[in-house]
């Protein structure tokens, strides 16, 4: 039998740790919302692209595909009509099984050449080159199957130019989110790489790469992972760039200093985050050697992509990447309270540690042990109430506040009844969708915990929005 003094002191635990977690969240959209602020009035959107014009440095956008015969051609057709003066299309297709190097090869004639290879970085064999006789800025890699970081690698390697952005294969930058991601580098020779923010693709039109309309998609799955990408970029990434402390920056759309990535040994492929890793190494590397750097974020630097509409795909892709932010820490379990580790090692790092990592181990069994509390009698229904209402309550709290930042800034969604939906379902998220997700988050945990073999696993592509002339 539990003592009441133990049962006391779990009930305290617990919603002691709820309210910390979103004290610090709500911290985190102070912070946003002060460095959106700075940003929007230091920027006028409309006039950016022509603000160094002529001086931008050339990127190397890197495309790693694997099986994307359905996406490929339209991320193409769109990375290559960017708004950009100089940038080179580096597509890497990692040994895929179905038609997607054919696809390529026809659809922008490419003619394969014997055009030298430096292996700054080791990868899996190259098996050849081609250039594309139209476009002579489009480059096709075709080589072993190695996994994304791999391919990442081999990109880099055949890259030409001082930065390169990483772009997913089922994605669509924006026409000038080069010019706005490029930004932070021309202002500042210290900015080592850039994130940008994800979008989704789901229910926009979008035609031979370049975005028509943007809207909503009817799959509830879509509509909820919207909302969280908002909070997730707007507040996470926001808050913690305005104190050089970003450990994540997607790997859908990333812009890198090439030279500090070579330095670090390029991209990990020994661990399923190899985008959050690579970030993460850049702070611990940069701050044992004594380089000054930043790592940044534009929040109006836009990649739309794709988000999962089926459960079991939704499912993979989570706890794919709870695993990754496991293997991401404690790869670089150095960072933490180190000597040189500034804000990102002593205030940033811990965060990641309790709140992101172990977050849903903590979640799931909150409610887990409130509930059998409470069913063994050890604790009154409305105890458990006041616990429920709490943690939804503030859940709540945080996803309307990302809506109305986002609204209030940049406005994406402009028709009023888009605004509703999103709405509505900010409320909703956290009946359901939000205790599935860490659910999922909780199996990537423990299949790091218990050294279980993790891969991409299948992510099938609808394509709905890809409309072909």
């Amino acid at each position: 039998m539990l003592s009441p003094e133990l049962v006391h002191d779990v009930e305290l635990l617990i919603l002691v740790y709820f309210a910390l977690v979103n004290s610090g969240y709500l911290l985190l959209n102070l912070s946003a919302s002060v460095a959106i602020s700075r940003y929007l009035e230091t920027v006028d959107a409309s006039a950016l692209p022509s603000i160094y014009a002529g001086f931008e440095l050339p990127i190397s956008v890197l495309v790693p595909a694997y099986n994307e015969e359905v996406t490929i051609v339209s991320s193409i057709q769109s990375m290559l009509a960017l708004d950009y003066p100089e940038h080179e299309v580096v597509v890497v297709n990692d040994g895929s099984s179905d038609d997607t190097l054919r696809v390529v090869r026809e659809a922008f004639a490419m003619e394969e050449i014997p055009e030298p290879y430096w292996q700054r970085i080791e990868t899996k064999p190259v098996r050849a080159i081609y250039r594309s006789s139209v476009f002579p800025n489009l480059c096709l890699v075709d080589k072993e199957n190695g996994g994304k970081a791999d391919a990442l690698n081999a990109g880099i390697n055949v890259s030409r130019y001082p930065l390169f952005c990483t772009v997913d294969a089922d994605s669509i930058i924006h026409k000038q989110g080069l010019q706005r991601a490029v930004r932070p580098f021309m202002e500042d020779d210290r900015v080592i790489a850039c994130g940008g923010i994800i979008r989704a693709a789901n229910g926009c039109e979008i035609r031979e790469g370049v975005l028509l309309k943007v809207g909503l998609p009817n799959n509830p799955l879509a509509l909820f992972q919207i909302v969280e990408f908002m909070r997730a970029f707007l507040f996470g990434r926001l808050g913690w760039e305005l104190v050089n402390s970003l450990l994540i920056i997607s790997g859908a759309f990333g812009l890198f200093r090439k030279d500090a990535v070579v330095a670090v040994g390029g991209y990990r492929t020994d661990t399923v985050g190899e985008d959050m890793e690579l970030v993460v190494r850049l702070h611990r590397k940069m701050r044992e050697w004594k380089q000054r750097y930043r790592i940044t974020f534009i929040a109006d630097a836009v990649c739309w992509t794709e988000l999962p509409e089926r459960l079991g795909i939704l499912k993979n892709q989570r706890v794919r990447w709870h695993r990754g932010v496991s293997e991401s820490l404690t790869m670089n379990w150095d960072l933490l309270f180190h000597r040189r580790g500034g804000v990102v090692g002593w205030l940033a790092f811990p965060f990641m540690v309790v709140v992101e990592w172990w977050g849903p181990v903590v979640e799931i069994a909150g409610y887990v042990l409130m509930l059998l509390l409470y069913l063994w009698g050890y604790i009154a229904w409305s105890t458990f109430l006041v616990f429920l209402f709490a943690a939804i309550a503030l859940g709540t709290l945080l996803s309307i506040t990302a809506l109305l930042l986002e609204e209030l800034s940049f406005n994406t969604y402009p028709k009023a009844w888009h605004v509703l939906v999103l709405l509505i379902v900010a409320l909703l998220e956290n009946f359901g969708y939000r205790q599935m997700v860490a659910f999922f988050r909780l199996m990537g945990f423990m299949r790091w915990l218990f050294r279980q073999k993790g891969g991409w696993g299948k992510m099938t592509r609808h394509g709905r929005w890809n409309k072909r002339a």
